[in-house]
Formats: structure tokens, C-alpha cells, sequence
């Protein structure tokens, strides 16, 4: 890739902090001049998150769900397309300029129709034609005219020879004239007396050999060509010099490979690509976009020198929680605020980790350390992102730090802190209109414990009403992310927002056994809930307590 890109990416089913943190990131080293940084999202991002960057003006990072190498990651050779009107002389003199085996043959608008390779131009010289192919490959005279670097005294070049034959002429008059049809091409010598004899018989093209550059015909046999409607052609080549040449000017249409080409498409995967490559002995394969035109040509050995994506990861640090094929990318650089994960680097790296409420918090922290002013756009963005991860200051997570940047960010965004955290809360909690799968997963993280898997999701509201509407819900299809995911154990929590309580949903052979240990059989509420009044954190207080209970 040119001007290659950095991806600043957060974890699947990303939240407000996870979008908001890349962005800004992104934002402060492009100010920096450290590279080219791109946001990223690594999966839909929730209803909450939709409606901060609406109201901030900033447009949605595009969506990632796997950063395995791809053929836009590969320096592949971006031959350019031709036209399949090409002589085999010229894709000939091509492929040597060009130190290439193979070319597309594409239509004006770039769609790939064939492939020319060298063994085909091969085959067109060593294999025995008759003296028909010539008009059966429908020839254009401009072809002829540049495989026997000619020149034109009579008819259109952009015309075609279509029907008859080749014939060298030669002989005596009867035996030369008896050669020739209405409809052939005639190879001629030099000679006007000759040339008339073969203008006799009307053919339909004349090509005159030995003539130096420069020269013209006779006249009076350009007159008598023009009359009838022959076409008239001169080379400085001699009689068998041109014979040998002439079948150069065929198209590559006639040989060309138009059925069963293997091609690829630039966001193709190299592990695919490879497997491909593998059943196939081509050497050169075509890369299309999506519409099918030609953008260039891969092969085996442009595999040798493939460039992994590179990566900046916030608000993760967890395999389990990163976009897919991350062990395939190379890991720049990581901002978060959680435990330490189990995401591993192959060379060392930058790794930011602090005890705050939200990641977006470091990522201001970092603008101030470098001097960089913060715009008004991200600091809403960033304050979002604070206002989420730590309910409005009201978590347990939250720090002075979190809150002190906060306020600070409210001041540069010039908004009312309440009114926006309510106003994003209700957004988030709009169910109405939204799938159990779209409110189950947009804030869903996978745990590993030393024996058990399990995963917790969790949605906030600002009511319990809004909470309850989709309890029911939530709960029957915790046993289909069981199954999906091969988890032993899913936790939802239903957070109240401003009751700072959560109705903890869980499913699992353990599940019960776990809220229990973890938090007290006095807050089991059901067969498959529990109360757990002052309980909004999942990293800071509901999964230390079910790690807990696992290792009891």
C-alpha cells in the first residue's frame, strides 16, 4: 500500500470508549506527523455510541472483523491491461519491455475478458497454420501495418481482413493469377507490372514488399487500387520476411484464455490466496475489484514480500477481545485501562496501562503530554466516552483523574455534563427498535478463567421499566450465545444507571453456584437472576467476584 496505514482499532462489540479512543488517538498522532492513523471499529457499534458521533459531526470508522494479510498488503506488480485488438507481435515486444510472462486483456472499461501469457504466443509461432487464420482471427489492417512496420497508400487501417486467404505471388502470370481469389490478401513484390496482374483479380488487400522507406507507388496502380476498393499496404521487408511475419498481426483475441481465469480480489486473504496458488501452476494470477476490472497481477513470489497490518489497540488487551487474526498483525502500540491480558507481540512495544475509568481519559492525558490543543469535536468524544465507561462518575471504576478530565473536556466541548450523558443513556437504551442479538452483544466481553469459559454482556438504562422490557429476552438467548460461543457460563447485567444497581442474568450449569459464592445467596432473586444493589462494574466489581468464586 502507498502512504501505508496504521489502524487504531478497539475490541469486538465495541462501546462508546472503544470508538471514541481510536478516533481521538488517531486524530493526535496525525496532528503529530508520526504516520498515516486510521480509525477502526471491529465490530457495529451500539445505539449510544451512534448517537454521540451524530452529535459530534464525526463520521463512523469503518468496520474491521479480521486483520489477517491481505493482497492489498503485497507489493503486486500493477502491469497495465491491453486491448485484445493487440498484435501477438506487439504483446510480444511488450512483455520483454516489461520483464513480464503474462498480460490482462481488458475491455475499455477496464473489465478483465482474457489472459496472454508467453506459451500462448509460443504455440501461435511453432504450431502450423493454413492460409485462412489470418482472416478467421479477423485482422485489422492497423496490425499489419505495425508487425511489418508498413505504410498505408490505399483504404482505412482501422478496416479488417475477414474472408480469403494469404498468397505470396509469384510465378508466371497464369500460374500467379490462378493463385488468387477476390477476397485474398496478396504478398507482392516491388514490380508494377506484377502489381497490376494481381489488381486483375481484385483482391482485397495488396501488400507490396521491398519498398524502401519513403517511397511511393505507382500512381497509376494507387488509381487502379482506389478504384476497386483494394487495399493497399508497403513494407521494406522482402517477400519471405513478410510471409514469416504477417500471422505476428493476428489479435490476441485468437489465442487469448477467456474461460476459467483465476483471479483474485485485493481484500482476498493470503492464507486463501496461497491455498489457491497451490492447486494451480499459473505464475501470474489477476487481481479485480469488486466491479471486475483489472487492477493488477500477484504471484507466488510477491507472497515472499507481504507487509502485515499494522496496529495501535485501545481499550483491549485480551486475544479473546481483539479483532479477528491478530496474531497475524503487527502490534504497534496499546492504550488501555484494564487488567493485563493475554495478547501476546512478537518485538517489544508501547504498552499504556492505567488504573482509570476509561481509556479516553489516557488518550486526553497523551494530547496534554505532547502539547497538542484538543478540538471541540473530540473532546465530546472523549468525554462520551468517560461519561459511559464510568456511568456519569458513578462507578466504582471512576477516579479524581476520570472526573477532573472530564470537566475539563466539558468546558472545551461546551456542554452540559448531565444532559449529555442522559440524553446518550436514553439513546442506548432505546430497545424499541432493536434485535435481542443487537442489545445482547453491544457491550459483550469473553472471560478466561483457569477451567471455565464464560462472558459477560451488559446494558444500562436510566429506568428499571426500560430494563425489564427486555429481560425476558435477554435471558432465553443467553443459552444460543452458550452454544455459539462454547462458553460454560454468560452473565448479563441489566444496570440502572441512576439506582446504581444491576439485575445480573445468568445461564450455565454453574451459574447459580458462581452468584452465589461470588456475591451471597441472599441476593439470588430466581432460577436464573440476583439483585446486586451498588453493583454497576463489570471489570471492577462483578468479574474479580466470579473469578473468585471460580478459583473457591
Amino acid at each position: 500500500m502507498t502512504d501505508r496505514e496504521i489502524w487504531v482499532i478497539g475490541h469486538k462489540n465495541p462501546d462508546t470508549d472503544s470508538i471514541c479512543a481510536a478516533i481521538g488517538l488517531a486524530e493526535l498522532k496525525n496532528q503529530l506527523g508520526e504516520g498515516h492513523f486510521v480509525p477502526k471499529k471491529a465490530g457495529e457499534m451500539n445505539m449510544e455510541t451512534a448517537y454521540v458521533l451524530n452529535r459530534f459531526g464525526v463520521k463512523s470508522p469503518d468496520t474491521v472483523r479480521d486483520v489477517r494479510t491481505q493482497i492489498r498488503d503485497i507489493s503486486y506488480r500493477h502491469t497495465n491491461g491491453v486491448s485484445d485488438h493487440f498484435s501477438l507481435k506487439k504483446a510480444w515486444e511488450l512483455m520483454l519491455s516489461e520483464d513480464v510472462v503474462t498480460l490482462p486483456v481488458v475491455e475499455k472499461d477496464g473489465r478483465l475478458v482474457g489472459l496472454i501469457v508467453n506459451g500462448d504466443l509460443a504455440y501461435s509461432y511453432m504450431d502450423v497454420y493454413d492460409n485462412c487464420e489470418l482472416s478467421r482471427a479477423r485482422t485489422q489492417y492497423k496490425n499489419i501495418i505495425e508487425t511489418l512496420s508498413g505504410r498505408m497508400h490505399c483504404g482505412n487501417e482501422h478496416g479488417y481482413f475477414v474472408e480469403g486467404k494469404v498468397v505470396v505471388a509469384s510465378g508466371a502470370r497464369e500460374t500467379m493469377q490462378g493463385e488468387i481469389d477476390q477476397e485474398d490478401l496478396v504478398i507482392i513484390g516491388d514490380y508494377a507490372a506484377q502489381q497490376m496482374l494481381v489488381l486483375e483479380k481484385n483482391p482485397t488487400c495488396m501488400v507490396v514488399t521491398g519498398v524502401p522507406e519513403g517511397r511511393d507507388l505507382d500512381p497509376y496502380i494507387l488509381e487502379k487500387a482506389n478504384s476497386q476498393d483494394t487495399v493497399v499496404i508497403s513494407t521494406g521487408y522482402d517477400s519471405f520476411t513478410t510471409a514469416r511475419l504477417i500471422n505476428q498481426s493476428i489479435p490476441i483475441k485468437h489465442f487469448m484464455t477467456k474461460e476459467g481465469i483465476i483471479t483474485f480480489h485485493e481484500y482476498d486473504y493470503v492464507d486463501d490466496v496461497k491455498e489457491t496458488m497451490s492447486k494451480v501452476r499459473h505464475r501470474d494470477f489477476p487481481v479485480v475489484d469488486d466491479e471486475g476490472s483489472y487492477i493488477g497481477m500477484v504471484s507466488r513470489r510477491n507472497l515472499l514480500d507481504m507487509q502485515h497490518k499494522q496496529l495501535i489497540l485501545v481499550d483491549h488487551n485480551e486475544k479473546s477481545q481483539a479483532v479477528d487474526g491478530i496474531e497475524e498483525a503487527e502490534i504497534l502500540e496499546i492504550i488501555d485501562h484494564h487488567r493485563i491480558g493475554t495478547l501476546q507481540t512478537m518485538a517489544p512495544v508501547t504498552f499504556r496501562n492505567q488504573p482509570l475509568g476509561c481509556c479516553s481519559t489516557i488518550i486526553y492525558q497523551m494530547y496534554q503530554e505532547k502539547g497538542v490543543e484538543v478540538k471541540p469535536h473530540i473532546a465530546g468524544l472523549l468525554l462520551s466516552a468517560i461519561l459511559s465507561d464510568t456511568l456519569m462518575f458513578r462507578s466504582p471504576t471512576c477516579t479524581e483523574i476520570d472526573r477532573q478530565v472530564g470537566e475539563e473536556l466539558a468546558r472545551i466541548a461546551d456542554v452540559d455534563i448531565e444532559e449529555l450523558a442522559v440524553s446518550m443513556f436514553e439513546a442506548g437504551s432505546a430497545f424499541e427498535d432493536r434485535s435481542t442479538e443487537e442489545i445482547f452483544y453491544q457491550d459483550f466481553k469473553i472471560f478466561h478463567g483457569e477451567e471455565l469459559h464464560f462472558a459477560v454482556a451488559q446494558i444500562s438504562a436510566v429506568s428499571a421499566k426500560q430494563l425489564e422490557s427486555v429481560r425476558q429476552r435477554l435471558l432465553d438467548f443467553a443459552d444460543k450465545v452458550i452454544a455459539d460461543k462454547n462458553l460454560d457460563m454468560v452473565f448479563v447485567m441489566m444496570t440502572n444507571i441512576f439506582d446504581q444497581s444491576t439485575q445480573l442474568l445468568f445461564e450455565g450449569k454453574q451459574a447459580s453456584d458462581i452468584v452465589s459464592r461470588g456475591f451471597g445467596a441472599d441476593h439470588i432473586t430466581g432460577e436464573h437472576s440476583a439483585y446486586l444493589p451498588g453493583v454497576v462494574s463489570r471489570k471492577k466489581q462483578l468479574i474479580p467476584s466470579i473469578m473468585r468464586a471460580m478459583q473457591d
